[in-house]
């Protein structure tokens, strides 16, 4: 459905991502990957998304590097510069959606995504809302009074990788800053909209829940549909 492109950064620097094009018109989404790189399984979030009504952008933050190996995708995030990530990569993606035409541009993004969803909210003036699934970055590096536009966050209670203790002390922070903030909270695992995230293969706290996800992936289009018309 989709296609690679190359986009400038805001330095200048060229990135490469996956378009999903909804057509002429169509707000934008960018669409951050999992610790595991842009798969497949995340172009058909792009794909999805694309398919609402939205062009969706999936920015390569591994430039080309992907895998199914935990201990692999650790490696690979351990590599990243979370704050590049957001400022430039993430940035660049949304200022790309804006030039190709959208009028509003949200980002969201899952576990890792979801913790660069949070920063790139306080790094990217030009993102008009943001929806974070079950991830979340060291809060001493979240500037809430840099958050501009709406937030909507989906967390699973059972979360091995974040707790939702940590969930508490951000979303305090969220509303001291007065952010216009929508927690959403599940009796589920970590990666509980990931479908892959099941069988014989997946690493042990992560566990799909189809019916969690498609209540959250509901939400999120509303919400969606209510911030980027």
């Amino acid at each position: 459905m989709g296609a690679s492109i190359t986009f400038p950064r805001p330095d200048g620097q060229q990135i490469s991502g996956y378009l999903a094009d909804a057509g002429p018109g169509a707000p934008g989404v960018v669409v951050i990957q999992e610790w595991w790189g842009l798969n497949d399984q995340i172009r058909g979030v792009a794909d999805r998304l694309a398919a609402a009504g939205y062009t969706a952008l999936v920015p390569d933050l591994y430039r080309g590097a992907s895998t199914v190996e935990a201990e692999e995708a650790h490696h690979l995030m351990s590599g990243l510069h979370f704050g590049d990530a957001a400022s430039m990569d993430v940035r660049g993606a949304v200022q790309a959606l804006k030039a190709r035409g959208a009028a509003k541009v949200g980002v969201t993004g899952y576990c890792m995504g979801g913790a660069l969803t949070i920063l790139a909210m306080t790094m990217a003036p030009e993102a008009d809302a943001g929806v974070v699934w079950y991830g979340y970055p060291p809060l001493e590096f979240v500037d809430a009074s840099q958050i501009r536009g709406p937030l909507m966050a989906h967390w699973a209670t059972q979360d091995g990788a974040f707790a939702i203790e940590g969930v508490d002390a951000l979303e305090g922070k969220l509303h001291a800053a007065g952010v216009a903030y929508t927690g959403h909270r599940y009796l589920a695992h970590h990666g509980f909209a990931n479908e892959t995230a099941q069988g014989p293969g997946r690493i042990a706290m992560t566990q799909y829940d189809a019916a969690w996800a498609q209540m959250a992936w509901d939400r999120t289009l509303r919400f969606f549909g209510r911030t980027l018309g």
